[in-house]
């Protein structure tokens, strides 16, 4: 009895001593903030809703309502509105979206859509050898090194950026919906993704197992392929096998019908789309950096062979006075925020208006655009088409369109309206063919780019 009452006494001791320690909440400092909100009527009443109640929607700022409407001066033809249902592929589904008004334009349809199915299965194969590769090349370094344990904890995913949507196109072609349609896999990714993780890490301790054993690369190689064979087989029996070859046949607006060709899927990018995906330049808009300098991200690209994530970190004004030109030209954009920052997917629009949490808690939120990224408060998250510009009579710009991939019964018929200045706030990427892009910004290419880490803020795959 005497050695618990002792233990009691000293647990007691520790956490008297505890309570005094500089920057703890000891009873002054409870005290001073329990008492710093008075439980009157008012708040009484406000604590009664909120707790009852969704935030967001208490915080609908009703002075805004009604103010941004979805007319444009400038809008490029756009039908046919995608779905990426529950999956991470927005970046996929932009980026061939990006590519498909040449398509119907050349051909006189009024609908088509890329199988998105066949893209994502062979990123998918490209990402696993990506990541395997990188085992290989970091296996001296112990599991704690912060590049082994950044590979660890992502070893693959459906997320991803244009990038992706360059090595992947180039490599293997794209294919018409009809040739590779969707499956329950390719729509509901979770667990497909998880289960893969999962296999991943574990030839991850594997490929480091064997490393230490002074086996030559060769062999290493061998052992890779074999995990590689597994991760086909999961994919083909998740979203079915990828066709080498298919039939294209299609009806035009007036009703023709087209005589049915065969194609392999290069073949069809090649011949069909014809696209150059390489003409194409990124730009981002960070202000944490120096602009006017092109960046690279390590280890953010989708396959071993392809080229990590490069950028032109440029103001926000340039950027704008790029894509404008762009659209003027009918030439849809990839383009990437932080979609989930003041939308109104019930209207379909983004504007900085749209809720005011501030007065509704009483607090205040009050970061700029640099403070959010250091802070990993905002970073980017979806990918979109960038569609459509709003060019009032003295010139300046108001609003901008974003044709989104969450189906045409979400936002206003699939589509977003952002104000221009939401879109400086929380637009991060923007992709812009070299055509619309002025030379000495062009040129900004040819530097050599600064290295960062896979683990820096601008490192976002979008979903």
């Amino acid at each position: 009895m005497t050695k618990y009452l002792l233990v009691f006494i000293m647990a007691g001791t520790i956490l008297a001593g505890y309570s005094q320690e500089t920057g703890s909440i000891d009873d002054k400092t409870l005290s001073e903030i329990t008492t710093s909100i008075l439980i009157d009527d008012e708040t009484q009443a406000l604590m009664n809703a909120i707790t009852n109640n969704s935030i967001k929607k208490l915080a609908v700022n009703r002075d805004n309502e009604g103010k941004l409407n979805h007319y444009f001066s400038n809008k490029i033809d756009v039908k046919d509105i995608t779905d990426q249902k529950s999956s991470g592929r927005c970046w996929l589904f932009t980026g061939l979206n990006v590519m498909r008004p040449a398509i119907m334009d050349q051909y006189n349809i009024k609908q088509f859509q890329f199988s998105h199915n066949y893209s994502f299965f062979w990123d998918q194969l490209e990402k696993a050898n990506l990541f395997l590769e990188a085992i290989i090349a970091t296996s001296s370094k112990p599991l704690d090194d912060r590049t082994v344990d950044w590979l660890l904890k992502h070893p693959i995913g459906d997320g991803g950026q244009w990038t992706g949507v360059v090595n992947i196109v180039g490599k293997y072609g794209v294919v018409p919906v009809s040739a590779m349609p969707e499956s329950e896999n390719s729509e509901n990714t979770a667990m497909m993704s998880r289960l893969l993780r999962r296999l991943l890490r574990e030839d991850a301790l594997t490929l480091r197992e064997l490393s230490k054993r002074d086996i030559n690369n060769q062999y290493l190689q061998k052992q890779k392929v074999k995990m590689l064979t597994d991760v086909y087989k999961v994919l083909v029996l998740c979203l079915g096998e990828p066709p080498g070859e298919f039939v294209w046949q299609y009806e035009d607006k007036d009703g023709n019908i087209s005589e049915p060709r065969t194609y392999t899927p290069k073949s069809f990018y090649e011949d069909v789309v014809g696209v150059n995906l390489g003409d194409y330049v990124m730009f981002m808009n960070d202000p944490v950096r120096p602009y006017y300098e092109l960046y690279e991200i390590e280890y953010d690209r989708h396959m071993h062979e392809g080229g990590n994530w490069k950028y032109i970190n440029l103001p926000m004004d340039e950027i704008k006075a790029f894509a404008k030109a762009s659209i003027l030209a009918d030439q849809p954009m990839y383009f990437s925020c932080d979609v989930g920052k003041q939308l109104d997917s019930e209207t379909g629009t983004l504007d900085l208006n749209n809720y005011d949490y501030d007065k509704l808690l009483g607090v205040s939120f009050g970061m700029n655009k640099e403070q959010r990224i250091k802070t990993y408060d905002s970073g980017s998250s979806h990918g979109m088409s960038l569609v459509g510009v709003n060019i009032l009579e003295n010139g300046s710009i108001d609003k901008w369109l974003l044709e989104n991939s969450w189906g045409a019964k979400k936002g206003h018929k699939g589509f977003l309206t952002m104000t221009d200045e939401w879109f400086s706030e929380y637009m991060f990427r923007l992709v812009i063919h070299k055509d619309y892009v002025d030379a000495k910004t062009l040129k900004i290419l040819e530097k050599e780019p600064v290295m960062l880490p896979p683990w820096d803020p601008m490192f976002a795959p979008e979903e």
